[in-house]
């Protein structure tokens, strides 16, 4: 299948953030006046963006705010905030997800989209481009759009041409006519085409390749055999498309609390049907509600394990959206639903032990589902092995639904007592020792103002430090396992050793045997 992309162009992004928000009137009001953008570019107020009645009275970017004024007295200036433009495109970005997860941004003021496979769900290419334009419009942005075979020409038709479908392969037909600045060239580059004789994208066509990267570089000749369709270059999505997509999309807007679940459950049985069809289930679930005024809501359901049951992630949804802080607000209604599963992994059927171990054991992944929805991932915790000789580093909190990793916790020798205690002190308390010299466990230790005399001890156990985390100059550790007269058990260790020519060593009390 060819590709194919929508290329939404917004001239009038800046200022129609600002209607959007009230600070400047609503375009057609009485009174109506010019309003540009400006910021500081070298020693001077230069208009970096402007509305449709700036431009239609001649007005153009780069242009000093005091020429302008010059012109039109009666221009209303503002200043630019590109930050605040850029974050409200990612949110239009957003909102597009509702026709395509291939969603790019496309600078300045630009989307890009691959629709590829798409436009049959719309009514085709024609209706999936009036459909984008009228929702665009509907929360007040002006565009053109165009589709072709290619992104760069379909940002060319869109922002230099008159827009609208490029039919597959009729690219190099369609673009020929456009103008040299199509080529997003450098203002210089495209001075010196137009020197030449070199206005249209037809003059440049009926040049020998060598002859113009020659003279303007490859960047040139590489630009234009992408507009006329003879070379495709993919985009890179906002977003990494998800596993498994299902969605649903309705004629009018809806805003009721009861057929808004109905819909996400027809949508978890449609996903979970979709996954066993492939035998994956799925470790997170988004599900994304598309308002009409271009807001977008998403909700994330994660799990500890693949899962496909409809039932259980209807639970999930349930939990998650009783512990939403901000409720799930349908203003005026939601036009669209869509349920995604950005992470799928092999689903192996549950073997029920005869001692009902398995039936525990989902229970408690049950358990840790919900907890996890209700309080967060990272307030939801469990502890995992690693694999190391470390002793602080042998374990780590991990999120209870993240993956555990591969390594696994040590099985202790059989009626033999814990190599290692199950609390220790971070950082190790020093203590008073009195030790056998030169390797000797310690015959007696004072901690906390109190003498504990030493019955039992094995050691030392020398434990290096991991050089390519600490540092070659990190001391070594003999740890001891003690046992004091009234049976409570230590875990210390020594750092240095007893030499006539060097500092003593230090004792330290690292944890408490259970």
């Amino acid at each position: 299948m060819p590709r194919r992309y929508l290329a939404l162009w917004f001239p009038y992004l800046a200022t129609d953030r600002l209607r959007r928000t009230g600070r400047i009137p609503a375009s057609g009001a009485p009174g109506e006046r010019p309003y540009a953008l400006v910021e500081m570019q070298g020693s001077a107020l230069r208009l970096v963006d402007f509305d449709r009645c700036a431009v239609e009275l001649g007005l153009t970017r780069g242009m000093t705010l005091a020429d302008a004024r010059a012109r039109i007295p009666h221009l209303v200036a503002l200043e630019a905030e590109p930050q605040a433009d850029c974050e409200f495109l990612e949110v239009v970005a957003a909102f597009c997800d509702r026709f395509t997860p291939l969603v790019a941004l496309d600078e300045p003021h630009g989307l890009m989209l691959d629709v590829t496979g798409c436009a049959h769900l719309f009514g085709g290419e024609a209706g999936l481009g009036a459909l984008a334009a009228r929702a665009m419009r509907r929360i007040g942005l002006e565009l053109p759009a165009a589709i072709a075979g290619t992104p760069e020409a379909a940002r060319a038709y869109a922002r230099h041409g008159r827009g609208g479908i490029v039919p597959p392969g009729q690219e190099e037909a369609l673009l020929r006519p456009l103008p040299t600045a199509a080529l997003d060239a450098a203002a210089e580059t495209v001075i010196a085409l137009s020197r030449a004789g070199l206005k249209t994208l037809a003059d440049l066509v009926e040049r020998p390749s060598e002859t113009l990267s020659a003279r303007f570089g490859e960047k040139l000749t590489v630009k234009l055999r992408r507009i006329l369709g003879h070379e495709d270059r993919r985009i890179t999505p906002l977003r990494p498309p998800p596993d498994c997509v299902v969605e649903r999309h309705f004629a009018e807007p809806f805003a009721d609390a009861a057929s808004l679940e109905a819909v996400v459950v027809r949508l978890i049985g449609e996903a979970a049907r979709v996954l066993e069809a492939r035998g994956e289930g799925g470790r997170l679930f988004e599900i994304a509600f598309f308002r009409s005024d271009g807001a977008v809501r998403r909700l994330v359901i994660e799990t500890g394990r693949p899962s496909r049951d409809a039932k259980a992630l209807l639970r999930l949804y349930r939990e998650r959206i009783e512990t939403l802080a901000d409720p799930l607000d349908p203003g005026f209604g939601f036009d669209a639903i869509k349920l995604a599963v950005p992470v799928c992994e092999p689903f192996g059927m549950p073997q029920h032990s005869l001692d009902g171990r398995a039936v525990e054991e989902e229970a408690v992944a049950d358990l840790v589902d919900r907890l996890v929805t209700r309080f967060g991932r990272d307030r939801v915790l469990r502890f995992t092995a690693l694999d190391t000789h470390h002793p602080v580093r042998a374990a780590k909190a991990l999120s209870a639904a993240a993956p555990l990793p591969e390594a696994a916790w040590p099985e202790p020798e059989p009626e033999e007592p814990p190599a290692r205690p199950l609390q220790l002190f971070e950082p190790p308390q020093p203590v008073e020792a009195i030790a056998e010299v030169p390797d000797g466990p310690p015959i007696r230790f004072r901690w906390r103002r109190l003498t504990h005399d030493v019955a039992r001890a094995e050691g030392p156990e020398r434990i290096a430090p991991e050089w390519w985390r600490d540092g070659s100059d990190e001391p070594m550790r003999d740890y001891y396992r003690v046992e004091d007269v009234q049976g409570r058990r230590f875990w210390l260790y020594r750092t240095g050793f007893y030499e006539a020519d060097s500092a003593p060593p230090r004792w330290f009390l690292h944890g408490l045997f259970a």
